[in-house]
């Protein structure tokens, strides 16, 4: 059997158990998911690159990343993207077509029962 390791980072290890929170306040299962997909090893948490972003949203959508955003492709519509990280690069295509890089614990302020959120993994 494998070796459990705890994740170490105290403002990771707080982000998950703030999703968890708010799934038992709100009721909505896209935090327990969230929190779930982030728990997971390092190398398997997601790495999605903006042309994955392109091909399955829709204009001023909001998509949530749980893990990186990276910057290979191009990203032709404005789209809110909710991630735990962005690379520069991937920031900067997001930000000059004018959608927005949100952080998951700002996207659970501002929509806190995690409505018309799309996973992209």
């Amino acid at each position: 059997m494998g070796k459990r390791i705890n994740k170490t980072n105290p403002n990771f290890v707080e982000l998950v158990r703030t999703l968890k929170d708010k799934y038992a306040i709100e009721g909505s299962a896209i935090w327990k998911d969230v929190a779930k997909r982030l728990e997971r090893a390092t190398r398997r948490r997601a790495e999605v690159n903006l042309s994955k972003i392109n091909r399955f949203s829709t204009d001023d959508e909001t998509v949530l990343i749980p893990g990186k955003v990276l910057a290979s492709g191009i990203l032709d519509h404005k789209v809110k993207v909710v991630a735990l990280n962005f690379s520069e690069t991937a920031k900067e295509k997001i930000e000059s077509i004018g959608g927005e890089c949100i952080s998951i614990r700002d996207i659970m302020e501002i929509n806190p029962k995690g409505s018309n959120i799309r996973i992209l993994e």
